[in-house]
């Protein structure tokens, strides 16, 4: 389905422009202004990025040349320029198929947050498309690897939940250089706090406070949601 990756830049923009027809439907399509705000958002991004109007407008001309973004220009000689996404239709999503709107939300937030376990899609995705179930969640993720854009990440040390990874856009550097200092850390931690018999391992407490940290983060992905319900 997804032949070349998406720049960062172009991920993006288009996952915002999936995410804002979906949460700011009287705004969409979106002007050119709106867009670059909603790139540059500091809620709901992980890394937060700080694009240009250069970088966005060049995005846009690469994903309508992509078939994957369209303008719509003003009728009666005022207003401005704006702009709205075809991904599902250039991803032959089918418009009357009841999973699409499941499927890009799933992307959308994939992209604009990266890597993600199936418990934090569903929170994340809920103002998007609302799912029943995490059974749901995983039924989209698993359409998705089907079709190539989207797959499981192994497990790494430390780890308690299964993350998903989109393949639609490259990942930013600050996600690949994230990953790799929290496995340094978990490396660490467990040669620091090795059994006598030379098995290393996450304690107990270790787990424990990883579990109430998700739980945070589910509480504290409402709170954003809620903020930008008031933006």
């Amino acid at each position: 389905m997804v032949t070349t990756p998406l720049t960062p830049v172009e991920g993006r923009v288009l996952a915002c422009l999936i995410e804002k027809q979906r949460t700011v439907p009287d705004q969409y399509p979106l002007t050119l202004l709106a867009l670059i705000g909603a790139c540059n958002q500091t809620t709901s991004r992980e890394p937060v990025m700080q694009l240009t109007e250069h970088e966005v407008e060049s995005a846009v001309r690469s994903l309508k040349a992509a078939g994957l973004v369209r303008l719509v220009h003003p009728t009666h000689g005022r207003g401005v320029t704006r702009h709205r996404h075809v991904a599902d239709e250039a991803w032959q999503f089918d418009e009357d198929d009841a999973a699409a709107p499941a499927l890009l939300a799933v992307l959308s937030v994939l992209m604009l947050r990266g890597p993600q376990t199936v418990s934090e899609l569903r929170t994340r995705t809920e103002r998007q498309h609302p799912f029943a179930s995490l059974e749901e969640v995983e039924q989209a993720l698993a359409r998705l690897a089907s079709l190539g854009m989207a797959h499981r990440l192994d497990r790494r040390p430390g780890q308690t939940q299964l993350r998903w990874q989109q393949l639609v856009a490259d990942e930013p550097a600050e996600h690949a250089a994230h990953d790799q200092h929290e496995v340094r850390q978990v490396t660490e931690a467990g040669e620091v706090r090795a059994e006598p018999g030379g098995e290393s391992g996450v304690p107990g407490e270790v787990a424990e406070l990883r579990a109430r940290i998700a739980e945070l983060d589910a509480r504290v992905a409402r709170l954003e949601a809620a903020i930008a319900d008031l933006l």
